[in-house]
């Protein structure tokens, strides 16, 4: 059953600026408990940051997360992006196309509003599925 992503995502999408550290985009996604962190300047979205490009893009090359700017680590535009209109055939549509499990939902001018991930979609389409099990559950830290 398809359904508008205002429905599905998860509303407040939390934000760091460019030119914070790593290891300060770390700790806001512990304190949020979320996996990611949109990178932004006011309403210009300038990237997504996860916890796996943290590990994988930063720390394994050796970068400083106290030094490096999630700037230089982030996604690059154009970041692939939702609409709250936009309805969840279309973020399948989308995640699959360029291999990404999380979406950013915006309105009018860019300005970020929320996140939809491949949980939230499982959730709401195959709620039976493993996959909305595991998004369901009470986190375990």
């Amino acid at each position: 059953m398809t359904r508008l992503i205002r429905d599905v995502m998860s509303p407040g999408a939390v934000a760091v600026e460019p030119m914070t550290t790593l290891e300060r985009a770390a700790r806001v996604m512990r304190e949020h408990d979320v996996g990611d962190v949109l990178v932004a300047y006011d309403c210009d979205l300038f990237g997504v940051l996860t916890d796996r490009d943290i590990v994988v893009r930063a720390v394994a090359d050796g970068c400083d997360p106290h030094t490096t700017a999630v700037g230089s680590v982030c996604s690059r535009p154009p970041v692939v992006t939702l609409t709250p209109e936009d309805t969840t055939d279309r973020a399948v549509e989308l995640m699959r196309e360029h291999a990404v499990r999380r979406l950013p939902v915006v309105e009018h001018g860019g300005c970020p509003v929320g996140m939809v991930s491949l949980g939230d979609l499982a959730t709401v389409e195959e709620p039976q599925s493993a996959l909305a099990q595991i998004s369901a559950a009470t986190p375990n830290h």
